[in-house]
């Protein structure tokens, strides 16, 4: 178990990260699946031997609100399907915590429940917001869960400039599973989990 990084100088590296993959370039992406709600695409990773994912959709409300509902916080155990459970283990200034999560299994629970420990950051990004978060190995791992890893993932939400009542929701995920997975029932996993995450969102968001 590592001891807990030093939060500023992580926080900066990961929103340089996130800040990076929201520049590459759209013929560097393949398109994983598209719905009325949102499109995924994907493309290797440079972390680790899966996919990184983006996900992008418009998303009928403000973009303070709809980050509120994402970051680490009482609404999101509310409206994602996929946690089961979420504490905050620390919290840092400036928008930053430690959180522990589970989650559900997947397709017939070939992919069994999963728990995380993430370092999350939200912080300002254009008119609008990025909320990110990357895994760390702390905490002792509960039983019956096998521990995943994020790699640098986040959420840049801004409003659009013609409708500033909609946002632009673009998600970058690298989620490693870990376990003994198929890699197909994993990569069949996260295209149907990203675009369900919108229509969630969406149902949340108007209730």
């Amino acid at each position: 178990m590592d001891l807990l990084p030093h939060s500023a100088p992580l926080a900066t590296k990961l929103r340089n990260t996130l800040v990076r993959y929201h520049s590459i370039g759209d013929s560097e992406w393949r398109l994983a699946r598209k719905t009325k709600d949102a499109t995924v695409w994907r493309k290797p990773s440079e972390e680790f031997s899966g996919y990184l994912y983006k996900a992008q959709g418009v998303v009928e409300d403000v973009t303070n609100r709809i980050v509120d509902h994402i970051r680490p916080g009482p609404y999101r155990l509310d409206w994602d399907s996929l946690m089961t459970t979420m504490d905050i283990m620390e919290t840092f200034e400036e928008n930053c915590c430690v959180m522990r999560y589970t989650t559900a299994g997947q397709l017939w629970n070939i992919i069994a429940p999963r728990e995380f420990v993430d370092f999350s950051y939200t912080t300002s990004y254009e008119d609008g917001l990025l909320s990110c978060g990357i895994s760390l190995d702390y905490g002792e791992v509960r039983p019956n869960f096998v521990r995943g890893f994020n790699h640098p993932c986040g959420w840049f939400c801004v409003p659009l400039k013609d409708y500033p009542s909609h946002s632009l929701l673009t998600g970058y995920i690298q989620t490693e599973l870990r376990g003994m997975l198929p890699q197909s029932a994993v990569d069949t996993a996260m295209s149907s989990t990203l675009t369900n995450f919108y229509s969630d969102l969406k149902k949340a968001l108007k209730t």
